[in-house]
């Protein structure tokens, strides 16, 4: 049998990074089999090095919210690129995202960073700083970057890959975090009645997306600002995933907008990217106003506001209007209702999950899945099963039941059925395929 180009370009891979990826669920560990190395996006499609085209539910982990290669994206970048790619100094692209960022959510101050890991991480040192305290409290199964401090039951990776939170974490880095059950209000109540005047902040996912979707409870946010603000902690809600993602204004925009409550800090990245490099992290202007240069909380980045990605995102975000909004959520919907249709037609227990437009599949439980250890329960080797015959069958799916889907504005059926009209045909021999691996 003949070598594929993404077989050779793996061996090849191994040989030079660890694993062969440069972020660890991409190399398949927890579906086996070789991960696909992809040579371009077009849409809704992604094409491998064997010229294979899939339709792609992962969307580069939520950034590609217009599709792949969006004409008006990768003009405004084409121009942004001949100008220069980069100055180490103020720009007006990161200006203009900026005041988008501001006008579309409750922060007053943004801050440019690269990752959201630096966004997270960033928010934290501020946090302590602004508070004088160190303690800091997490949930279980949400994921904040690869942030030693945060690394503590994390989601994403961490537990797709099975493997610990914390090695090569001193004890002494984590023993001021917190950690409790998401959704869990009353621990919540606990853990302040304790530690209240030593917590410097509560950082959550806006809704977990990284345990595969599991969004807070009714008044679970409002709770955490309520109790926040009650003990002079700053809460953090962390939107690199779902900021411009599952709503125009984030997940905030579907309960604190709704509920009247704030966040103080918030952070942000992939969507306002554009599929560039590029997060955020901004808040009240008191908080934010402690940063470097104009106050002693120290934080830099040589590329931070980079023109050619600032420009990316803010493209991208004046394209997301609020009828974009509006077909991806109908999109989603349609989705999600073809999934559990088959599922249910093969017998595949199973439920499906959202956050605004972000969903995602639970095997084998018949109940809402509200914290880590329902996600943890459920059948990954029927999600297995299910993701290597949706790929034979040319659909790209995230390579772990732990993490959210995502369509994109060129989903729509409306404009071209024939994404749709794929995953159609293959979701009925996948949902098979899933039932007969189903434990």
């Amino acid at each position: 049998m003949s070598t594929t180009a993404s077989e050779a370009l793996f061996a090849r891979a191994k040989q030079v990074s660890p694993g062969g990826v440069n972020s660890p669920v991409r190399a398949f560990r927890a579906v086996g089999g070789t991960p696909r190395f992809m040579a371009s996006g077009a849409g809704a499609w992604l094409t491998d090095a064997d010229g294979n085209r899939f339709v792609d539910l992962v969307g580069s982990w939520g950034p590609m919210l217009l599709g792949h290669a969006h004409p008006e994206v990768i003009e405004a970048v084409t121009a942004a690129a001949a100008r220069g790619t980069s100055f180490g100094t103020p720009a007006e692209p990161e200006v203009l995202l900026a005041e988008e960022i501001v006008d579309r959510t409750p922060v007053e101050r943004v801050r440019m960073v690269s990752s959201g890991t630096e966004a997270t991480m960033s928010a934290i040192r501020l946090a302590r700083g602004f508070t004088g305290r160190d303690k800091i409290v997490k949930f279980s199964g949400c994921y904040h970057g690869h942030v030693d401090a945060l690394l503590a039951e994390a989601g994403s990776g961490v537990v797709t890959l099975g493997i610990p939170g914390t090695p090569g974490v001193p004890a002494h880095v984590t023993a001021d975090t917190i950690v409790l059950p998401f959704n869990d209000p009353a621990a919540v109540d606990v853990a302040f009645a304790e530690y209240g005047d030593q917590i410097a902040c509560v950082i959550t996912e806006a809704a977990a997306g990284n345990m595969g979707v599991v969004p807070p409870a009714p008044g679970f946010n409002a709770h955490l600002a309520r109790t926040c603000a009650a003990h002079g902690a700053l809460f953090i809600s962390d939107e690199v995933m779902t900021g411009f993602r599952a709503a125009r204004r984030g997940h905030w925009d579907l309960d604190g907008a709704v509920e009247g409550w704030q966040p103080d800090l918030m952070t942000f990245g992939k969507v306002m990217g554009g599929g560039f490099p590029a997060a955020a992290f901004g808040g009240r202007a008191d908080v934010m106003d402690l940063l470097a240069p104009i106050g002693p909380v120290y934080q830099a980045g040589t590329l931070s506001g980079n023109p050619v990605a600032t420009t990316a995102g803010l493209t991208t975000l004046r394209l997301a209007t609020p009828e974009v909004y509006e077909r991806l959520a109908a999109t989603s919907t349609q989705v999600q209702a073809l999934v559990t249709g088959a599922l249910t037609e093969a017998g595949v227990q199973h439920v499906v999950q959202t956050a605004g437009t972000m969903f995602s599949v639970f095997w084998g439980v018949t109940e809402p899945v509200t914290d880590f250890a329902g996600a943890q329960a459920q059948d990954t080797g029927a999600y297995t099963a299910f993701f290597h015959a949706m790929l034979d069958a040319g659909v790209y799916l995230p390579p772990s039941a732990y993490e959210s889907w995502f369509v994109s504005a060129a989903h729509d059926p409306e404009v071209d059925s024939a994404p749709l009209s794929r995953l159609a045909e293959a979701l009925p021999v996948a949902a098979r395929a899933a039932a007969a691996a189903a434990r």
